[in-house]
């Protein structure tokens, strides 16, 4: 039966004359009253399928219409009717005219939200290609701009395409495209255009300007055609005859973002009108999500360089203490956090070692984050108890904002006395691996998290036996969609015990990698920052340690008690200066002193001598006149000393100078 229609304001050309006259970031959909061509229509069902499944439910622009519609039948075929004349008319009218159409408006419900939900570039093209291959085309190649553009500026520099990627139906027997340029994929073939320079003049600039798409045999597109498939497309017979390729440019709200090329089999129908409108949906919603991939990942990048720049790029090599650390993203989309870990150098060769999370993965996470450890870096250096770093610490975070809340561990290790002092604010707690294997979780107050204000913290002192190992961590390691904190500690604990049962001490990035290869992979929610201290402690013969009352002999003595310890370690070659510089430095806490200063002697790869007192004046060398009498002291130790400094400490302060050790 042969049917005609007159055209109306509802049908295929009044819908290309209205698609005509829009722009192209304007998401055309054809009218749900229009009559295309049955041969245009994909001819693959397993798109139509997927559209009537109960997560992609079909979308149709006259909902009036799809109430009378019956169910939508696969791509390109009639809907079954029942019997008698209302069933009859029914499939005349509905079924031959509106269910190619309702198919064509599934198959783009389900292609564009399947486009739309790419996260990143990569996806979201191959999002394209598995809509477009093979329900729409026979194949697809992708060309994108190098660089990809990136905000509202628009750049003067010329447009340059690489091909990105191409796609084809799996299973095209190899005579079909014998005589064309896709026969084989990329990149072993050269016949596709990888680099196309787009000409001012050029009609594949005018296509890309217009950002509309437009048949390959279309008059004056073969020049275009021949710049995205190479020369060899515009070789007669390559290509098959009619409207079998679609070159659909990707138009973002500002920018070029690519050009899309489609194409058909001879065995398959020719494109259409209808389906250039199908193309236009297509290349919108591709454009739209090119730029939102290059934006997002833009950002990502940026917040996490300044993430990357605000955590230590490398860690110290405090003698008595060996350290490592790792830090691992939640995931490549979301690699933005505010987790750290920090290690501090503090006087009396102890080292203060700190773990933290700032709430929330966005920039102003890591920017808090950087804040916060450098609060802490400054109160560290006033050498402040643990408890008293969080209180400050806390104050400070109020300061920023009550919307920002975090945890912070703060740990100061001594590996002359080994002695290990810690307080927690709101952090999961530390897990100390014994020399002998055994693995503890030490009970250490939680306290409040920073940020919250008014709540008291307490510092904890414990032994830090030779050999064993500390570990710092984030709620990310232990923590997970399916386990609680509590659970997780407990089951990191277990495992390094296992691990270190009756085998060799491991070096400490072995046993981060360890650490982290626990993390079963998909169970991770949150960033995890490591950081690992084993202790090695100072031997006992290497260290010389006295009280001095702060009389006027003291200075004498000092001497003397300096000269007999270096006799004992072998290094009588360093007694004068040694015993000069002591002298010096030992006079100057006398005047101000009024409590007794302590001297003490370290030996290490270099000699070191502290001397601390309780006065908060911290001395500064000056250059004496010809005629004073003093104001040499520090002079000479900077003149005698390899390095020496002056650290202000909460109950005074400490002079210190080290020597290199001769050789031999």
């Amino acid at each position: 039966m042969t049917e005609h229609h007159t055209p109306h304001e509802g049908s295929a050309e009044a819908a290309r004359r209205r698609v005509s006259e829009m722009g192209p970031n304007e998401a055309s959909v054809p009218d749900t009253g229009s009559v295309p061509d049955t041969a245009s229509v994909p001819d693959t069902a397993s798109v139509a399928n997927e559209a009537s499944a109960p997560d992609a439910p079909s979308v149709p622009l006259d909902r009036r219409t799809a109430r009378a519609a019956p169910p939508a039948p696969p791509l390109g075929r009639r809907a079954p009717a029942d019997d008698g004349p209302e069933a009859e008319h029914s499939r005349d009218t509905v079924g031959d005219a509106l269910g190619p159409q309702t198919d064509r408006l599934r198959y783009l419900d389900v292609a564009t939200r399947r486009i739309a939900r790419g996260m990143d570039l990569d996806e979201t093209l191959r999002e394209l290609r598995r809509a477009a291959v093979p329900a729409f085309a026979d194949a697809i190649i992708v060309h994108l701009p190098d660089p990809l553009p990136v905000g509202d500026e628009k750049s003067s520099a010329p447009v340059i395409l690489h091909l990105h990627s191409i796609d084809r139906t799996p299973d095209a027997p190899d005579a079909e495209w014998a005589r064309q340029p896709l026969r084989k994929p990329f990149p072993t073939h050269a016949n596709v255009a990888e680099r196309v320079h787009l000409k001012a003049t050029g009609r594949l600039a005018e296509l890309v300007r217009t950002g509309r798409p437009a048949f390959g045999d279309a008059p004056g597109t073969a020049s275009a055609v021949a710049e995205l498939l190479g020369p060899a497309a515009s070789e007669p017979g390559t290509l098959p005859a009619g409207h079998r390729v679609i070159i659909a440019p990707l138009h973002g709200r500002h920018h070029v973002m690519g050009v899309v090329v489609l194409l058909r089999q001879s065995r398959r129908p020719a494109f259409t009108e209808d389906d250039l409108l199908v193309a236009s949906q297509l290349a919108t919603h591709t454009a739209l999500g090119v730029q939102k991939a290059v934006m997002y990942g833009h950002e990502a990048s940026i917040a996490d360089t300044l993430q990357h720049t605000m955590l230590p790029t490398s860690l110290p090599e405090p003698t008595g203490v060996r350290l490592a650390s790792r830090y691992l993203p939640a995931s490549k989309t979301a690699q933005v956090g505010g987790d750290w870990y920090d290690a501090i150098p503090l006087p009396g060769n102890r080292v203060a070692l700190i773990v933290g999370d700032v709430m929330g993965h966005s920039m102003t996470s890591a920017a808090i984050m950087g804040q916060l450890r450098t609060i802490v870096q400054t109160l560290a250096g006033l050498d402040l108890p643990p408890d008293e770093v969080l209180h400050h610490l806390d104050e400070q975070a109020q300061r920023l904002g009550s919307d920002h809340i975090a945890t912070c561990l703060y740990a100061v290790y001594d590996p002359i006395s080994h002695r290990l002092l810690m307080a927690n604010a709101g952090h999961p707690p530390p897990v100390l691996l014994h020399p002998d294997g055994r693995g503890e979780v030490l009970s250490v107050p939680p306290g409040a998290p920073i940020g919250v204000g008014g709540v008291a913290f307490e510092s904890v002192e414990m032994a830090a036996p030779t050999g064993a190992a500390l570990l710092l961590y984030t709620d990310g390691l232990v923590e997970s969609r399916v386990t609680d904190v509590g659970t997780g500690v407990e089951a990191l604990r277990t495992r390094l015990q296992a691990g270190a049962h009756g085998r060799v001490t491991p070096s400490l990035e072995l046993l981060c990698d360890e650490v982290l290869g626990t993390v079963l992979p998909g169970t991770r929610d949150d960033d995890i920052a490591l950081l690992i201290a084993r202790f090695d402690g100072f031997p006992t013969e290497s260290v010389g340690y006295w009280f001095l009352d702060p009389h006027p002999m003291t200075a004498g003595r000092a001497r003397r008690l300096t000269r007999r310890a270096l006799h004992r370690w072998g290094l009588d070659s360093l007694a004068d200066s040694t015993e000069l510089m002591v002298s010096e430095v030992v006079t100057n806490a006398v005047r101000f002193a009024t409590r007794p200063i302590s001297l003490r002697l370290l030996r290490t790869d270099v000699l070191r001598c502290e001397v601390t007192d309780d006065s908060p004046q911290v001395p500064r060398m000056r250059r004496a006149a010809p005629g004073d009498e003093g104001g040499r002291g520090l002079f000479l130790v900077d003149q005698l000393a390899w390095r020496w400094g002056a650290t202000r400490l909460s109950t005074g302060k400490v002079v210190w100078f080290e020597q290199q050790i001769p050789r031999g």
